[in-house]
């Protein structure tokens, strides 16, 4: 397992991290506590939950390994969490409110079992709550100790760079986190996020590098997926929804190359997937998504993966989702790129 600093931050991450958005759901808490103890084995720190996954069963888990693990369990691995949508009915019981991050870093802390979270990442934009509002509650909860490090999570790339100067211009705490989706499915962020964040130092978590499945190989073509699968469970769920994929020639392009190249190497097709991600500039860690002990086990192989220049060039190419016009597509980055007369 390789190391990386969480942004500009001085805090090291494995390079893989452990998604438990599927426990208490789709993996018991056996199984679950199966997945921390391989992934520590495996030398991977930096476990992500958040208060809404299985309505604060992941966190409950999470907590009751924590406590049945040796005490320096705590001090090797890196916890982070989020906080924004609804645990309750009442009209403060989402958003980004100080009213709100106060209850829920507090549950948080509670079904975790821990007196302060590594991570604390807001989990979406508020449109109703100004953004110096939460950034100083963000910045009182480190000074208390509650919170060692700010993150964002599926901010859009004006957002983030409004909050980042906020927190500048105020003398707040500073976010160090992103968190977005992204994979060779899901490539939009490299318009606007992924450069505001290299700007700004902010690193990159990005959720479902697996393309919820579909880059896994999973799926066909000419058969609509069914049994004990995402898809097959739910074939509308989500962004991976399968007629919004299935129907897009890209999709099947960038599976039929993420497949060769695969071959080529013996490995599993998620472990190519990966290993891409992980080779994007500004990634600090990526966060697997396992239901099985045997899932996790071949995603971590990922961790030894280096895919070489035109293996990337391959996959680049084939998943490009092609910006469509200025200022995104080539006009747009030959101008940006051009020097100007008379320089070096």
């Amino acid at each position: 397992m390789e190391y990386r600093t969480l942004g500009r931050s001085g805090c090291s991450v494995s390079t893989l991290a452990l998604g438990t958005m599927t426990f208490g759901a789709e993996s018991d808490e056996s199984c679950a506590f199966a997945q921390l103890d391989r992934f520590v084995e495996a030398g991977g720190t930096l476990i992500d939950t958040a208060d809404v996954y299985t309505a604060g069963a992941a966190e409950e888990i999470i907590g009751r390994w924590l406590a049945a693990r040796p005490a320096d369990i705590r001090d090797r691995v890196t916890i982070a969490t989020k906080g924004r949508f609804p645990m309750g009915t009442g009209p403060n019981d989402a958003g980004l409110s100080r009213s709100h991050l106060d209850r829920a870093l507090n549950a948080s802390l509670r079904r975790l079992g821990v007196e302060t979270v590594d991570l604390y990442q807001v989990h979406s934009w508020d449109p109703l709550t100004p953004v110096e509002e939460t950034l100083r509650f963000l910045d009182d909860a480190v000074r208390q100790g509650r919170i060692h490090y700010v993150g964002l999570s599926n901010f859009t790339g004006w957002q983030l760079q409004k909050a980042v100067d906020v927190a500048d211009f105020r003398g707040l705490t500073r976010p160090v986190t992103l968190q977005p989706q992204y994979s060779l499915l899901s490539r939009e962020i490299e318009w606007e996020i992924t450069p505001a964040c290299a700007s700004e130092g902010l690193g990159l978590l990005p959720w479902s590098p697996l393309g919820g499945g579909w880059l896994t190989g999973k799926y066909r073509r000419d058969t609509r997926p069914s049994g004990a699968t995402r898809l097959g469970e739910n074939p509308e769920r989500g962004t991976e929804a399968y007629d919004r994929r299935s129907r897009v020639d890209r999709t099947w392009d960038v599976v039929h190359t993420v497949r060769a190249v695969a071959e080529e190497r013996d490995v599993s097709m998620a472990q190519v997937a990966l290993a891409w991600v992980l080779a994007r500039p500004g990634v600090s860690s990526v966060i697997l998504g396992a239901r099985t002990l045997e899932q996790l086990e071949d995603n971590l192989g990922a961790a030894g993966l280096q895919l070489s220049e035109g293996e990337l060039a391959r996959l680049d190419e084939v998943s490009d989702p092609g910006a469509a016009d200025y200022p995104y597509g080539a006009p747009g980055l030959e101008q940006r790129s051009r020097a100007v007369a008379g320089t070096r």
